[in-house]
């Protein structure tokens, strides 16, 4: 006689359970990974695997740098910028110019900025931008602490007076819409505000441009020297 099939309930006859697919401490760094802006499961297993596959001090490394921004890093007291004491180094900068304050949404846009190396004066963080719709209010910004700094220079970096407000928040419409509520807000404080210019960027060709960038350009057109 052939080989008789096994009985249904020969050995263990239901589906075979499977444990995690990585040790406990894997699958938990991968799930932390995971949590990170723009990290899927697949790259959270990359970097999970980098971290693996590499020596005890780089890890220790990258702990310890994670840990030395929480704990060493905080805002600016007067212009909410990263800094690593009291007050950032823009503000605590005496070469800067501390009448003139440029605005913009968060830290990452300063550091944009400042890249250029064509603005000399200071800046503030709103650290967002007005969103109803997500329920950010102006309370969530600080927009207050921008306030109070033209309404009393003791507030502002080295107690100068400010005279012009920079508006640089991202062209949006929730940017737009901040931006016109700033100007409700400090234009009867008697000081200048100004935005920065947009319209169609050096090298790039019209008809590529979107309608947006074109009213921009047409509204911030300028007048040609000598004309």
């Amino acid at each position: 006689m052939g080989r008789q099939p096994p009985s249904e309930d020969a050995g263990n006859s239901g589906p075979i359970r499977r444990g995690p697919a990585y040790p406990a401490a894997v699958e938990k760094l991968i799930d932390e990974f995971a949590k990170l802006p723009g990290i899927g499961r697949k790259s959270a297993e990359r970097l999970a695997f980098y971290i693996l596959k590499n020596d005890e001090a780089t890890a220790n490394g990258l702990a310890r740098a994670i840990q030395d921004v929480k704990q060493t890093i905080k805002h600016c007291s007067i212009c909410w910028n990263l800094a690593d004491g009291k007050v950032c180094g823009i503000c605590d900068n005496p070469a800067r110019d501390r009448s003139q304050v440029l605005v913009v949404e968060q830290p990452k846009d300063l550091i944009a900025l400042e890249q250029t190396g064509m603005y000399r004066g200071t800046y503030h963080v709103l650290m967002g931008r007005l969103s109803p719709l997500d329920g950010v209010e102006a309370s969530d910004l600080t927009i207050a602490d921008l306030v109070k700094r033209v309404k009393d220079p003791a507030s502002n970096a080295g107690g100068v007076p400010i005279t012009e407000i920079i508006l640089g928040l991202n062209p949006t419409l929730e940017g737009d819409g901040t931006g016109l509520f700033l100007q409700h807000e400090l234009e009867s404080l008697g000081v200048g505000i100004t935005r920065l210019a947009r319209g169609l960027p050096s090298g790039s060709q019209l008809e590529y441009a979107n309608k947006a960038v074109l009213a921009d350009a047409i509204q911030s057109r300028q007048r040609m020297s000598g004309s």
